[in-house]
């Protein structure tokens, strides 16, 4: 193997490869320093919070919504000693930004005290473990190799208290002796490590304390619970009982920023005039960078050009600043404060200096957690601007950016950037997307159409440096698109009630919003945390074991009687199944037995999967209490909203009941996750087996009550459950209209309920008529709640709702769906069904709607088997590494024709990169892999075993067209001949440039003609995707750059563009359209 030094050939395009940041650096900056003054001029009207009434804090008591919450260490001395205190940021009702220390708060964790421990032993047992955990400081090499008496005295302090495990029920009163530590939270940690080896609490030698109680939990979570503060709910501090900080004093940038003891905070119920929520300012932001060709931008090398801004309060409609950070001049932009400034240090000292005042309580934006942000912050260190960092309200803290690893059944497996900008919460549109919405692409253009039916011009990274080389109106294009994009965010928050609903999870669970985006199961633990404070019980920490752990069985699914039902098949659906279970038969930890205890049933029950808990007699569960209470506020807050005549107070309420439905619905998640904090699989095995009883006993009883004749002959037929699943029964009585269904099945839902104790309840909710029953967890039908019209086409699992397959197949059994049930006609679906595969077979279905797309969650080499999307965004990479896909982007790919055997892996291809090349797509891949099995499940009910056979074979499938590839394959080793335009023979090398042959000479002007007429078409069609695209992106007089890969127009828009350049091509070949006129 051959070496070749440092300098030589193969290293030259490295060396001599200009950057085209470089190249702006050169050529642009010192035209903008003439241009621009060194310090722009800055409107900063309306940027500012109001005043601050100077009596707060001394006459008028101050009350404020506490938005986010963080504890921090501060060291002892001679005097003192270590503690940990707690800030809350939040804001007053006169839009104040404040700041609340919270002093003499100490968290703590608890252990059972050993046999014999008493009073007495506490001194003995407190120096002890200071002494253990001041040795554990020293060794730790923390600089305090001499630490104060005092504060060694102090490290932790602890006391006696009674309370009980929360496993397991151990009698009526059974309140045993704990010992509770509390200190500072780096003492707590040092003495928690010290404890597993023993300890000598009572002068006897030392002692295992065994297992230890709340020390894993969070210490703001632990905070919370103690003074019952709740996320983004309301506290005051009494005029007099606090102190207000001087400005020399401060170490925030609040406007507020007061001290005060934590038996001075109260804490208001989030209810009446303390459910409003406060001015909140959201500032939403997006910023643009100029790249190297072929290169995604770097921030290590890589200037910001472009940062765009809009500051809104909650509750009103616009934002009140629209401002966009540009870096050289740019015409102005109507709406818009445009801000110039003479190179990139500039531009980022002022928006910092813009962010700290205005001071916004949310941050938002569109992937600002994983590119924006970390991108800003970067930079700042490039260029060593370190008051750039300082984007939050602590004024010694600068913002850091951190790896964070985050995995979920829900959100699967990914790597988050983790922010701390102290005092502001960080919002991300995008990963609000990605938690409660399953969409094909998440994209911004793709994520504002699905919701707002509006999109934007989506420029490729490539095109930004044109436009900021360009002159003033190009670079004012680029600030347009870029507060677009700013804009957009603040637009999807308020269509899908985004902020509103989590501070109204924040407030129901109790705990802080930013983590109720990120650990949702922290909402469940807060609230058992509260519970068990009010009971004297306390949470064990429970070691988890990795792997796969054990499982428990699921629901019951009744095995479904396929077919066609042309009548009104009536649905009983259980109210809050799970919740109810655990609400009636009284699951929970503090009440689960060990072993049968007493008389069954009058002292506990044995649920069906064998596990016994004590009945409410013996003890009333925390589990069901907490669920009453969810329940019971649900229905409260739905009758607010009901009777609420403001229209944001109304949006309040019903963020506030969607909280509270899914919190309830959490609680029996939490306890079967193996792998969380307090799992408890007694618990969710008792629940699903009652629910798989519940089930079976509403067949049985429907089945057995309505016979022939019953309800007075209203029943015409023998009841038939066709179908259940979980939470739900579907039944045929034989009726037949809707209205008929409704009234017996209101009749069944109240009689069969009887059997059940309360609060389970089983609820007529809707009918199907007709109703497609394909298999299980699989059906559609027209949903009738109302007996004149039907509400909506309801399908459940089926591809019409599934993303992923193409878009061809939800298009296509969708319009199929619509003619079995809306039009009730078979055989047009079916014609239908055999058009699109003839359509599809001859390459007339557009790419758009052949695009498969998934998620690059992780590199190929982390994969068993080779993935089609993993494969195509390496093969991409090579290509151009600027332009590919990176991880946790969603990849679009079509499959491209190939030789047999290929596998689908490497036909997997870029649909740009198809159009461009002219690849012929697999098209017996679509329809045998996509197509076929869907249309044969919706049709097997009604064509029999043979739907599958009858849709992929016929006379529609025999006709095909075959695209000839450019590139690929023997592409590369053919020449292209021209051929006559007419007869489509080879034309002879010396008449090559010819349009036609000889024979075809006397046709010419009418094939020149028809190639007119064509190339005419296409110029009309592509004329109206054009338009199209220039009514998206408000730029009518600009060239279309955009280049949105999830807008079918986008693929539409290339491909007519590719024709248009063929048949151009051919035009040129016809020369002067000079024809001699017609001998007679």
């Amino acid at each position: 193997m051959s070496t070749k030094r440092p300098g030589g050939a193969s290293f030259q395009p490295e060396v001599k490869r200009k950057r085209e940041s470089d190249e702006f650096e050169q050529c642009y900056v010192p035209k903008f320093e003439k241009e621009l003054p060194a310090t722009p001029k800055i409107d900063k009207t309306g940027w500012a919070r109001p005043a601050v009434d100077k009596d707060l804090g001394i006459t008028k008591s101050i009350a404020c919504q506490v938005l986010e919450v963080e504890t921090y260490h501060e060291d002892g001395s001679a005097t003192t000693y270590d503690r940990t205190n707690v800030k809350l940021y939040g804001v007053t009702k006169a839009g104040n930004s404040i700041c609340v220390i919270v002093t003499d708060y100490f968290p703590h964790f608890y252990f059972q005290a050993p046999q014999g421990f008493g009073v007495e032993h506490i001194q003995t047992a407190q120096t002890a473990i200071c002494n253990m955990v001041a040795s554990a400081k020293r060794r730790g090499g923390s600089g305090q190799n001499q630490l104060p008496g005092k504060v060694v005295d102090n490290l932790v302090h602890i006391e006696l208290v009674r309370g009980e495990n929360l496993y397991y029920f151990r009698g009526a009163d059974t309140k045993v002796p704990f010992v509770k530590v509390t200190g500072s939270t780096e003492a707590l940690h040092k003495a928690r490590m010290e404890l597993r080896n023993g300890i000598n609490l009572m002068g006897k030698g030392p002692v295992n304390v065994g297992n230890l109680y709340e020390s894993n939990i969070n210490d703001i979570v632990k905070f919370m619970a103690k003074t019952n503060i709740v996320g983004c709910g309301w506290i005051e501090l009494p005029a007099g009982k606090c102190q207000i900080l001087s400005n020399s004093e401060k170490s925030s940038r609040c406007q507020i920023e007061v001290s005060v003891n934590v038996k001075n905070l109260i804490v208001h119920e989030s209810e009446g005039e303390w459910a409003d929520i406060a001015p909140i300012r959201t500032l939403s932001l997006d910023i643009e960078c100029i790249g190297r060709r072929g290169v995604f931008p770097e921030a290590i090398k890589d200037p910001i050009i472009q940062i765009a801004n809009l500051v809104k309060i909650e509750g009103e409609t616009e934002p009140f600043v629209r401002n966009c950070f540009v870096l050289g001049t740019c015409a102005p932009v109507v709406g818009s404060n445009i801000i110039q400034c003479v190179n990139e240090k500039v531009l980022l000292e002022k928006w910092a200096e813009f962010v700290r005042e205005v001071d916004p309580d949310i941050i938002t934006g569109y992937n600002i957690l994983n590119f924006d942000l970390p991108y800003i912050l970067d930079r700042a260190k490039v260029l060593s601007l370190p008051q750039v960092s300082h984007l939050g309200r602590q004024k010694d803290k600068g913002s850091v950016v951190r790896d964070a690893a985050i995995s979920s059944k829900q959100m699967g497996s990914r790597v988050n950037k983790s922010i701390d900008i102290h005092g502001r919460i960080i919002f991300d549109v995008l990963q609000v997307v990605l938690r409660d919405y399953k969409l094909r692409s998440y994209t911004l253009n793709s994520v504002s159409y699905q919701f707002l039916s509006e999109q934007k011009e989506d420029v490729e990274h490539n095109i930004i440096p044109d436009l900021q080389r360009g002159d003033e109106q190009t670079r004012r294009r680029l600030a347009q698109y870029c507060l677009k994009d700013a804009y957009l965010p603040l637009r999807l928050l308020d269509k899908l009630m985004s902020i509103i609903n989590y501070i109204e999870m924040a407030r129901v669970t109790g705990f802080i919003m930013p983590m109720n985006l990120y650990k949702s199961w922290l909402q469940i633990l807060s609230m058992m945390l509260r519970r068990c404070k009010q009971n004297n019980f306390f949470l064990p920490v429970i070691e988890v074991n990795s792997g796969d752990g054990e499982g428990y069985e699921g629901a019951t699914v009744i095995d479904p009687i396929r077919g066609f039902y042309n009548e009104p098949i009536a649905t009983l659906d259980f109210a809050s199944l799970y919740p109810s279970i655990m609400i009636a038969h009284n699951l929970c930890y503090t009440t689960l037995l060990k072993s049968p205890q007493g008389v069954e049933n009058e002292d506990y029950i044995r649920t069906p999967s064998g596990q016994y808990f004590a009945t409410k007699s013996k003890r009333h569960g925390l589990l069901p209490e907490i669920l009453e209470d969810l329940l019971v506020a649900r229905k409260r807050a739905k009758n607010f909203m009901k009777n609420e005549k403001d229209e944001f107070k109304r949006m309040v309420y019903n963020g506030r009941q969607l909280a509270l439905k899914i919190s309830a619905n959490s609680v029996y998640g939490f306890t079967g996750a193996v792998v969380g904090k307090l799992p408890c699989l007694e618990i969710s095995q008792s629940v699903t087996a009652f629910g798989r009883k519940m089930i079976d006993m509403t067949k049985s009883e429907v089945e057995r009550i309505y016979k022939k004749g019953a309800l007075e002959g209203k029943c015409p037929a023998d009841a038939k459950v066709i179908y259940g699943d979980t939470d739900s029964v579907m039944v045929k009585f034989g009726v037949e209209n809707v209205a008929q269904a409704m009234e017996i099945g209101l009749e069944a839902a109240k009689e069969v309920s009887k059997i059940f104790t309360p609060p389970i309840k089983l609820e007529f909710e809707k009918v199907y008529f007709p109703y497609l029953l394909i298999n299980k967890k699989r059906y559609a039908g027209l949903y009738f709640t109302k007996p004149e019209v039907h509400d909506k086409m309801d399908c459940k699992g089926l591809e019409t709702v599934r993303r992923d397959n193409c878009p061809l197949v939800a298009k296509v059994l969708g319009v199929c769906l619509e003619k079995l049930l809306i039009e009730r006609d078979q055989q047009s679906a079916l014609d239908f069904a055999k058009r699109t595969i003839s359509d599809l077979l001859c390459n007339k279905i557009d790419i758009s709607l052949l695009i498969i797309s998934k998620e690059l969650t992780k590199s190929g080499d982390k994969y068993q088997a080779k993935q089609a999307h993993v494969e195509l965004a390496a093969r991409m990479k090579k290509r151009d590494a600027g332009s590919a896909p990176r991880l946790g982007d969603r990849v679009p790919y079509v499959f491209v024709a190939a030789a047999k055997n290929v596998p689908a892996y490497e036909r997997a291809e870029d649909p740009t990169f198809v159009l461009q090349n002219n690849i012929p797509l697999d098209t017996k891949h679509y329809l045998t892999n996509q197509l076929a099995k869907p249309l044969a499940r919706i049709f097997e009910p009604i064509l029999g075993d043979r739907a599958e056979k009858i849709l992929v074979e016929g006379e529609h499938t025999r006709v095909r067209t075959v695209v000839q590839s450019k590139v690929g394959g023997l592409a590369a080793f053919t020449k292209k001949s021209a051929t006559c335009l007419g007869c489509k023979s080879v034309l002879p090398k010396m008449e090559s440039e010819n349009a036609v042959c000889k024979h075809c000479e006397p046709k010419l002007p009418e094939i020149y003609a028809s190639r007119l007429v064509t190339m005419h078409e296409l110029e009309n069609h592509f004329g109206r995707l054009w338009t199209e695209c220039q009514n998206c992106a408000k730029t009518m007089q600009d060239k279309v750059n955009c280049s949105a890969r999830d807008c079918p127009i986008y693929y539409m828009r290339e491909k007519v563009r590719n024709e248009l350049s063929e048949t151009n091509t051919i035009m040129q070949r016809f020369g002067d359209p000079c024809f001699a006129p017609p001998t007679k």
